[in-house]
């Protein structure tokens, strides 16, 4: 697929894209005619780049797990360095708590619709 399908099926701008390749999160075939051609895999990659650099996580960073994402799981670091490990417990501790929260969110609404629902019928 095209950059502009990518784009649009990922939610993210163009120029977004060409940095992540130029970060080489994110490889591109060359048509003939210089376009770049994506695959079809690049849909979920993107959107897991974007949920990492929310979470708070450098593109640097981003680039060594990648193969962790990956099905079959590939998991080699040579160079994992303590700034490395450490910056990943934290983001790590940081995700858990997020999605807690999110849980507990979640629970309370439920339990208001719940309410709501039974009061209405």
């Amino acid at each position: 697929m095209r950059i502009g399908e990518l784009s649009e099926r990922t939610g993210t701008p163009r120029r977004l894209l060409r940095y992540y390749e130029e970060q080489e999160l994110i490889v591109a075939n060359r048509c003939a005619n210089g376009y770049r051609d994506y695959d079809e895999r690049f849909v979920d990659r993107v959107m897991q780049i974007r949920g990492l650099l929310d979470a708070g996580l450098p593109t640097r960073i981003i680039k060594q797990i990648l193969p962790c994402l990956d099905k079959p799981r590939v998991i080699y670091f040579p160079d994992a360095t303590p700034e490395m490990i450490a910056t990943l417990e934290h983001q790590r501790d940081r995700m858990t708590a997020r999605v807690e929260c999110l849980i507990r969110n979640r629970d309370a609404i439920a339990e208001y619709l719940e309410v709501v629902r039974g009061t209405n019928a």
